[in-house]
């Protein structure tokens, strides 16, 4: 007894401890989101260390029992969406979603056929590929406008991963590797952030994950059903995101780890079923982006002479991603899972270690690419737990994990983006929903400095509110061709907002007006400021957290 709890109260110090030294090292952390030297500026540290406490505490009941096999899932399913909850009340706080809704809008106003047709050309789709925004479009088709709706889909989505990383986990090894791999999950705040946002990140999370599990099922067990099953989630990660495309790779790995694990059994049925599924899965990817080649193409051409460059100038570090975005015990745990399958001769290592050390060769310094990785790091990490052999103690592990990374999310993360300029957007938008009246003009000023350019805020307003916007181009001075190219928010000056949002003729120009602007500027150019003389402001939503270049004010007056 007292042997345990000397463990117990050992491994909650290092917890500990590990915060302290995170925190003492805040400044080396570079992400360009949540920095640590953001988040914890203004956030008493000890009473962050005091919750932590409590969830280690927690933790430690937890631990003492395992979960029953037949209730694993529905715990995982359960858990991982009440951990994205409390991240619902984020508003939209990278710029891009813009895009999504906007395509989504473009399906819902004018129907499947046209978002078909018109992907990539009225529609603007940037470097973005057609399945997510399609999903989006669908969702508002059935709801409405609802960003609940948009909210509510990504966190299921987000909760069946865990799910599938439990399978792939047991599929491979056993139920306890699985079951740590999906919990794991939830000990990355950096991912917790970003469930509830209208972006293609953990849907693409989603389908690759779905696309190695449905895989592995066709190797193991064939069938007509599984193996086209397999081929369409093949399809649809192909179709998220151009990223995936590398790391569908992963399905090659599975392929070889299992045709030599068979082939000393003489047995060449998975090497067949694998086979089949690929080859249907690329012939129908293929078909449907060579109906829109010219599309592709120019957009292949577009990251490979914008973004790829781009990246060494827009990057984060691996120590920022592995150390600080997500739980350092997780990447250490992983770094041992390497050593204990080479000890092991375990192939089926391979094929979740596959995607980690692409990330690292290729050196892809952004989380948000890496971030469909993670199901793959979590499970590794799951297996270089298997090295603690006390049931309780590797449990505790992984619940403390979870525990202080939730901890972090919570009171540190969103406080921090809910203080965000781009708050302003979702907090004007629930003011213009208390005005009486039906359609708002909106106008966008051109902000101090080139980062961005305002009028892709219009969407972001328009998801927060049910008024409907009008918007009128107004003169605008670009920065350089050359300041734009560079840029890396550059589709912001490529965007132009849809024919939906056309403004109504001047006789109807009595209705309230909509400005928006850097959050900080206080001053109107003198055309606007003679316009405004009959109106007065009725409301202003400046918040600032003084760290973006970027930042979005809205203004409302009314006559």
């Amino acid at each position: 007894m007292q042997n345990r709890l000397f463990n117990l109260l050992l491994i909650a110090a290092i917890f500990l401890l590990v915060f302290v030294t995170q925190f003492l090292l805040r400044a080396t952390d570079d992400n360009s989101l949540f920095s640590w030297a953001w988040t914890f500026a203004k956030i008493d540290a000890t009473r962050i260390y005091v919750f932590l406490i409590v969830g280690l505490i927690i933790s430690s009941f937890l631990a003492r029992t395992a979960i029953p096999d037949a209730y694993q899932m529905p715990f995982l399913a359960a858990l991982s969406c009440a951990a994205a909850l409390p991240f619902w009340s984020e508003s939209e706080i990278i710029v891009d979603a813009s895009r999504y809704f906007t395509q989504a809008k473009h399906l819902e106003v004018y129907g499947i056929g046209y978002f078909v047709k018109e992907w990539g050309r009225t529609v603007f789709a940037w470097t973005d590929l057609p399945l997510v925004p399609f999903l989006y479009g669908l969702i508002f088709k059935l709801f409405g406008e609802s960003r609940i709706a948009i909210q509510l889909f990504s966190t299921v989505l987000f909760s069946l991963t865990t799910v599938l990383t439990y399978l792939i986990g047991k599929t491979l090894w056993d139920r306890e590797t699985g079951f740590s791999g999906g919990l794991l999950l939830l000990g990355i705040p950096y991912l917790l952030t970003q469930v509830p946002l209208m972006l293609v990140d953990v849907p693409t999370m989603f389908f690759l994950t779905l696309a190695v599990f449905t895989f592995l099922n066709a190797l193991h067990r064939g069938g007509v059903m599984r193996i086209g099953c397999s081929a369409a989630a093949i399809v649809c990660a192909a179709l998220s995101k151009y990223s995936s495309w590398f790391m569908l790779s992963v399905l090659g790995i599975v392929l070889i780890v299992y045709a030599v694990a068979r082939t000393e059994r003489k047995d060449l049925r998975p090497l067949l079923r694998g086979s089949a599924v690929l080859l249907i899965a690329a012939a129908v990817s293929g078909a449907i982006l060579f109906l829109k080649y010219d599309v592709v193409s120019e957009q292949i051409h577009l990251l490979r002479a914008y973004q790829k460059p781009g990246l060494g100038r827009w990057g984060e570090s691996l120590h920022s991603t592995f150390l600080f975005q997500v739980h350092p015990f997780i990447t250490a745990a992983a770094v041992v899972s390497v050593a204990l399958a080479v000890r092991n001769r375990d192939m089926m290592h391979a094929i979740i270690s596959w995607l980690v050390l692409v990330v690292l060769i290729f050196s892809i310094r952004r989380i948000r690419y890496t971030l469909p990785v993670f199901p793959m790091l979590t499970l590794m990490a799951a297996y270089g737990l298997q090295l603690i052999r006390r049931d309780e103690l590797r449990r505790f592990v992984a619940y403390g994990i979870v525990s202080t990374s939730f901890v972090i999310a919570v009171f540190a993360y969103l406080p921090f983006a809910e203080g965000m300029s781009a708050a302003n957007l979702k907090h004007a938008g629930a003011y213009l929903n208390g005005l009486n009246a039906g359609e708002l003009e909106v106008i966008t000023l051109p902000p101090r400095e080139p980062v961005v350019n305002h009028a892709v805020s219009v969407p972001l307003l328009d998801l927060f509110t049910d008024k409907n916007l009008r918007y009128r181009y107004l003169p605008e001075a670009f920065p350089p061709r050359e300041e734009i190219d560079r840029s890396s928010l550059r589709f912001t000056w490529e965007y132009r907002n849809p024919g939906y949002y056309q403004a109504w003729p001047d006789a109807a120009a009595n209705a309230p007006l909509i400005v928006i602007s850097d959050a900080s500027d206080t001053s109107l150019p003198p055309p606007l400021a003679q316009r405004l003389k009959d109106y007065r402001l009725s409301e202003s939503f400046s918040a600032n957290e003084g760290i973006f270049h970027y930042t979005v004010g809205v203004r409302v007056y009314q006559k």
